[in-house]
């Protein structure tokens, strides 16, 4: 089993268009700050990773399933956990719920990549910190 990262979202009139319904690029902020939220909460932050490893964190593609629309004054709830790992990224399904109800579902893939813009080797520390998050194979 692995852990599931959360991180509560609220709908402010800026996040929506003028019926209220969420524009479709901020599911792609929210996710972007639950990684944030999740990477603080195993002592590393991307500040961190880039001054001690000399490494940045990338978004290399997303795949993401619009099921229902989130509205004005909605609480939101981001649930992240990481499904695959390769020596230089990984891919974290991030789901996103208001209530029980699943409303959008993404997978991120993401690399790790060094100040010159190449793949580098997640360093072994970052990995073990990801441990508890990682969708381990039956």
């Amino acid at each position: 089993m692995h852990k599931t990262f959360s991180h509560n979202v609220k709908i402010y009139y800026e996040d929506t268009d003028s019926g209220g319904v969420v524009y479709y690029a901020n599911y792609l902020k929210y996710f972007e700050r639950a990684r944030t939220e999740a990477l603080l909460t195993i002592g590393l932050s991307n500040l961190k990773i880039k001054d001690d490893f000399n490494s940045l964190i990338i978004v290399k593609s997303c795949n993401i399933e619009y099921k229902k629309s989130a509205y004005l004054e909605d609480n939101l709830t981001v649930k992240s956990f990481i499904s695959s790992l390769s020596k230089t990224s990984f891919v974290m399904h991030q789901s996103i719920y208001r209530d029980d109800l699943l409303i959008v579902d993404a997978k991120i893939h993401l690399v790790f990549i060094n100040t010159n813009g190449k793949p580098t080797k997640i360093p072994e520390i970052v990995l073990n910190s990801f441990e508890p998050y990682i969708l381990k194979s039956k």
